[in-house]
């Protein structure tokens, strides 16, 4: 599964980790991740990520 970096603050979404501080359990890729998800470094919504090279 890819990973996804936040274009304001650089975190990182890995899908092996998932969000556990924000009740995505280990193994959710980004595009299962909700609609309403927001970054937990910095607060933006989904549309604010790309995909890692």
């Amino acid at each position: 599964m890819d990973k996804y970096v936040c274009i304001p603050c650089g975190y990182v979404y890995d899908p092996a980790e998932g969000d556990p501080d924000g009740g995505i359990e280990p193994g959710t890729a980004f595009e299962d991740l909700p609609d309403d998800w927001v970054c937990p470094m910095c607060g933006v919504g989904k549309d604010m990520f790309e995909k890692q090279e």
